[in-house]
């Protein structure tokens, strides 16, 4: 299926493709934006509320073992089913290609790396590790009393604001500013929105499971979208055969964190990554496919 871009009814967007051949990801190939003016999403042919509280029980602020950081706020369900429901209408294009089965995979990958950025869990767990996904809603140890870490001035267009701070919030762990305004220019048409109040993101639950399925399904460049390789929709290039780029699970953490979890010299900690992409793949009934892992893969870029 070819590549579909989507607009929002209440608002019209004047969105030119820069083509330049940087690596950098706030220049990338395709413009993805909200369309709100769908009401359907294949997420629901394979999960309900009653399984999506199977699978995360222990997700943010209802869980039994809170951490410290939660304490003075009000107990909610913020990652809710029906909040996560209400993103991925937002973006047909999730799930939107293949037969069941390329769709089951495409779900468990995704479902694997929010669990994974998200996860409150180690290895003796209550419940097994792969059920503590989604226990956090920002990156620990945050926030700080210094919040330039995560600003980078030289991106001209996604200028960063004083005193705020883009690290890592909601399920994909929307980082640095130059995301928070091209997120904030497909959700609200006006990338001030985010680059002037970041902390929406855990205000709004829908804001914050759409900035992850935004993430997903946009290209990168030179890295292809986690949507296409899950989809099969992606064609690597003669450079991606040679540094052993394949679809497959594997290309996705390529695409995520390549630089720390692929190739021989990978992070210990991928293999929990891979674990919950196992997890995923068991509870939809699907075999996780070819070319599950990235450990004989060069990161994008070389």
């Amino acid at each position: 299926m070819s590549k579909r871009y989507f607009f929002p009814v209440f608002v019209f967007l004047m969105l030119i493709l820069n083509a330049c051949a940087s690596s950098t990801v706030d220049e990338a190939e395709d413009v993805i934006v909200a369309d709100t003016s769908n009401q359907v999403s294949n997420v629901s042919k394979f999960l309900d509320a009653k399984k999506w509280n199977e699978l995360f029980p222990n997700r943010y602020h209802l869980s039994t073992l809170e951490d410290t950081v939660f304490k003075g706020v009000a107990r909610q369900d913020f990652y809710s089913y029906d909040a996560f429901l209400k993103a991925a209408k937002l973006f047909p294009l999730f799930l939107g290609d293949g037969n069941d089965s390329i769709q089951k995979r495409e779900l468990a990958a995704f479902l694997a790396n929010m669990s994974h950025e998200t996860s409150g869990g180690w290895d003796d767990a209550p419940g097994g590790m792969y059920q503590w996904g989604l226990y956090y809603i920002q990156e620990k140890g945050f926030p700080k009393s210094i919040v330039a870490e995560y600003s980078d001035t030289s991106k001209k267009k996604w200028p960063p604001v004083a005193g705020k701070s883009y690290h890592g919030r909601g399920p994909m762990q929307l980082s640095w500013n130059y995301n928070y305004g091209q997120f904030s220019e497909a959700y609200f048409g006006n990338k001030q929105v985010l680059l002037d109040n970041p902390d929406l993101l855990l205000q709004d639950p829908v804001l914050c499971f759409a900035s992850a399925i935004w993430f997903w399904v946009r290209d990168q460049y030179p890295k292809p979208s986690c949507h296409d390789i899950m989809a099969e929709q992606w064609e690597p290039t003669a450079q991606d055969f040679a540094a052993n780029r394949k679809i497959g699970f594997g290309a996705v953490v390529n695409v995520i964190n390549g630089g720390l979890e692929c190739g021989p010299n990978h992070s210990e900690k991928t293999k929990y990554r891979y674990g919950f992409y196992q997890y995923f793949c068991n509870y939809l009934q699907i075999d996780q496919g070819p070319n599950a892992e990235c450990s004989n893969q060069k990161p994008f870029g070389q």
